[in-house]
């Protein structure tokens, strides 16, 4: 028998991981287990959805499991207390502390090795960029020489040995976007992403722990989760 086309559409498919994820939280399952299991299940990689775009997976590989939360917890409503789910989306604060084996088991290896992804590729990658900014600007400090773009590009050619104009321009090309001088949150993402891997290609594993080390530091310093 032919399957029905409506019942196997995106939509549909979201709708069924949405209404499962409230129906489950109704029930009396902590909201957070539950949405770590609708994570697992997500079955899109984008969507538009009440005049807002979601780009859930960057890069084909790295799973912004915030932007999934966001809209599981918009859709829950008043399911989920308000305290708890601002905690959450803004502070990375989760009601449980679960160890990685229970996170796993609920995610799915595959869901869990994509948000490693992004977290390590987009957030830690974001937090080394502001760390080595950070340490330009207090060798200046005073001496007036350097302003932003100078500082930005000083910390580009500290991390990765090019300049953002160069690495900008070879993003561009291989994701075969346009020059312009603005850019999507998507792409932005994608290029943070893109450098952690041209990081990965061509600095020794030494430099990248300590560049890794010395950002976590500064996320843990800044209550950055």
């Amino acid at each position: 028998m032919a399957q029905n086309s409506a019942s196997s559409s995106p939509v549909a498919a979201v709708d069924e991981v949405v209404n499962r994820f409230k129906a489950s939280v109704k029930t009396g399952q902590n909201w957070f287990l539950a949405l770590l299991e609708a994570i697992k299940n997500w079955p899109v990689s984008e969507e538009s959805y009440d005049g807002q775009n979601y780009n859930y997976v960057i890069a084909g590989e790295a799973l912004d499991m915030p932007q999934i939360a966001e809209r599981l917890l918009t859709a829950a409503g008043e399911l989920v207390p308000e305290e708890e789910k601002l905690d959450f989306l803004f502070h990375n604060k989760p009601p449980l502390q679960l160890s990685m084996e229970k996170t796993q088991e609920l995610m799915g290896e595959l869901r869990l090795g994509q948000y490693l992804n992004f977290f390590y590729g987009i957030v830690v990658e974001e937090a080394l960029m502001q760390t080595v900014e950070e340490e330009v600007q207090k060798e200046e400090q005073g001496l007036k020489t350097c302003n932003e773009t100078e500082t930005i590009d000083e910390a580009y050619r500290r991390i990765y040995e090019n300049t953002q104009r160069t690495l900008l321009r070879q993003f561009r090309k291989e994701m075969g976007y346009s020059a312009s001088r603005s850019m999507t949150l998507k792409q932005l993402k994608e290029f943070r992403y893109w450098r952690f891997k041209y990081r990965l290609k061509h600095c020794d594993k030494a430099r990248i722990a300590s560049d890794t080390k010395k950002a976590l530091a500064w996320m843990k310093r800044n209550n950055i989760r």
